[in-house]
């Protein structure tokens, strides 16, 4: 009986580490988290597991017709009825970035058809670059107000505006221009009356305040 009970007892150990095993290599084996490059959440934070679950680098960085969903987020903010550019003349750019912090953001931009796979191209050139862009949202997110997206550093492309302090179309408004970490290269500009024009605040002053790091 003594013999029986011991054999018993090595029995449920030899299980039991089987079990401990399995459990452990399920954890390990654990299909990465693709939810925010499946559905394209800009600004999301994506590990590399992740990006390769999704199908790889090559696959995050296109330009396409604009979805649906991003052409209802724009109506009346980057979008305005126009007699010049429509849906047909912009792409929705994708992309994958690094930030300040080494961590690696999805990201978009609409730009002009004419630009767009060169766009793709040279984002893809940053990113395995590792030069650091803040953010890549849409201004929509910022209800196309260009000083606050400025103010927080955003980088982006089209948005149907005049230049600051004139009548006259951007080349924003067409998706011909394209501003890089704003916070950090403003928009400086001496109005006809002498007046120095700076878009966002003094860099200076408000990367003290948000506490980033000035270099470029």
């Amino acid at each position: 009986m003594k013999k029986m009970i011991q054999r018993l007892l090595a029995a449920i150990l030899v299980c039991g580490t089987a079990v401990l095993t399995s459990c452990s290599n399920n954890d390990n084996n654990a299909i990465p988290d693709t939810s925010a490059l499946d559905r394209w959440q800009a600004g999301k934070t994506v590990s590399q597991e992740a990006v390769a679950a999704y199908g790889g680098i090559d696959k995050c960085f296109a330009a396409e017709p604009i979805p649906d969903g991003v052409w209802a987020r724009m109506q009346g903010k980057t979008f305005k009825e126009n007699p010049y550019i429509g849906r047909d003349d912009l792409r929705h750019v994708r992309a994958l970035h690094w930030d300040y912090d080494n961590q690696m953001h999805v990201g978009e931009m609409i730009v002009n058809v004419k630009i767009a796979d060169c766009v793709a191209g040279i984002l893809r050139q940053l990113f395995d670059a590792k030069y650091p862009i803040q953010r890549m949202l849409l201004p929509d997110v910022y209800d196309a107000d260009d000083e606050t997206q400025m103010r927080d550093n955003n980088s982006s492309c089209f948005c149907y505006r005049n230049i600051a302090a004139t009548n006259n179309l951007s080349k924003h408004a067409r998706g011909l221009a394209i501003d890089i970490n704003t916070l950090y290269n403003p928009y400086i500009k001496t109005l006809d009356d002498g007046t120095l024009l700076i878009q966002p605040a003094p860099v200076s002053l408000t990367a003290t305040a948000r506490g980033i790091s000035p270099t470029r």
